[in-house]
């Protein structure tokens, strides 16, 4: 399921030309359908189901990082179908495998969703292999717009089931009016009810449990900082030619500080670069070094933000600004979940490896 060769290298410089065509202007805040829609047309939602060697890998983080400079929602939006589309190649049956084939070509955009309201989602046997679904997705990126979801329900043994959802007939049950948020308004992450659906065993994709898996389930949050990483890297280049363009480049004080977001950033962007290759090897360190990955792209992340707006000054909260509009959606981007707990994690398994300076992950 991976494109060739030459198409993708080609995949990858012409994303990276509509991306930066995109960051010349903000464009508006609803969903993004016509650069999805462009993204579908490059191949880019079908070039990446399977990451067969570095090389793939290495091109699926440039696109991130393309379009999360470009367009954070679009990136957000990007990076869950993806992510569904990994996970049905990763647990799905060959039958399932060939669906998904012929749906990523037809290209229909995925979704995952695992966010719910109390009680949650279930599954209930409604006999000769189907199920009932009860329960509603909140956070649920893309509602009304994508056209599947692969979302998690508790079956009656408590086991915790992914199941890939067509939501082609689904729109009734969106309802997006409580996405009122400052930033990544194009995301468009409201709340679907899928009470009274039926699915049947062709949609449960792999075992209970399968979701959560690990390395996989820590390990793929290097591409959500992928996508982060393009914005602070966006951010910066547009304080840096501020500073060009209104003559405050010779300011060393303005130097001094552009100076400590360079650091952050490049030292992020190694960080990610490591993160991506270690996930997709399956490498033992991989977990602990996403997850200290997620607080390094935030810190750096905070640091451009604020650094920007001191230096820009009120000129950088004005809504026609990139900055304006980088900055309201990273800064809900970043918000991830657990953070002070993921940085715990992958300190304490630093501190029990005991391989300072003699292990490639360090």
């Amino acid at each position: 399921m991976q494109a060739a060769e030459g198409q993708t290298a080609s995949l990858v410089e012409r994303v990276r030309d509509v991306a930066r065509a995109w960051d010349c202007a903000n464009g508006d805040e609803a969903f993004p359908t016509d650069r999805l829609r462009t993204l579908i047309d490059l191949g880019a939602t079908r070039a990446f189901v399977a990451l067969n060697d570095d090389r793939a890998v290495g091109e699926l983080l440039t696109v991130l990082r393309e379009i999360g400079r470009a367009d954070l929602s679009l990136g957000r939006v990007f990076e869950g179908h993806v992510n569904a589309a990994q996970l049905v190649h990763a647990y799905g049956t060959p039958a399932q495998h060939e669906a998904l084939q012929r749906n990523v070509d037809e290209g229909r955009v995925m979704g995952v969703w695992n966010t719910e309201p109390a009680p949650g989602m279930r599954l209930e046997p409604a006999g000769a292999g189907h199920y009932h679904l009860v329960g509603a997705k909140s956070f649920a990126t893309g509602a009304g717009h994508v056209d599947a979801a692969l979302i998690t329900a508790l079956l009656p043994d408590g086991g915790k089931q992914m199941i890939l959802t067509d939501l082609a007939d689904a729109r009734a049950r969106v309802d997006n009016s409580g996405w009122q948020v400052r930033g990544m308004r194009g995301t468009q992450s409201g709340t679907l009810d899928f009470t009274g659906m039926t699915v049947s065993d062709d949609a449960l994709i792999g075992r209970p449990g399968d979701y959560e898996r690990e390395p996989r389930f820590s390990g793929g949050a290097w591409r959500f900082t992928a996508v982060q990483l393009g914005a602070v890297e966006a951010l910066l280049r547009h304080w840096r030619n501020h500073l060009v363009s209104t003559g405050k480049a010779n300011d060393p004080i303005q130097r001094a500080r552009i100076a400590a977001a360079i650091v952050a950033t490049r030292s992020a962007a190694n960080w990610v670069t490591q993160a991506a290759h270690l996930a997709e090897r399956g490498a033992a360190a991989a977990i602990a070094h996403v997850l200290m990955t997620r607080g390094v792209v935030e810190d750096a992340g905070l640091l451009v933000m604020e650094g920007a707006a001191r230096a820009v000054g009120t000129a950088a909260f004005f809504t026609a600004s990139r900055i304006d509009r980088i900055t309201r959606d990273l800064g809900l981007y970043l918000r991830q979940p657990v953070p002070d707990q993921a940085r715990d994690r992958a300190a304490a398994a630093w501190i029990e490896a005991d391989c300072w300076g003699d292990d490639p992950w360090w």
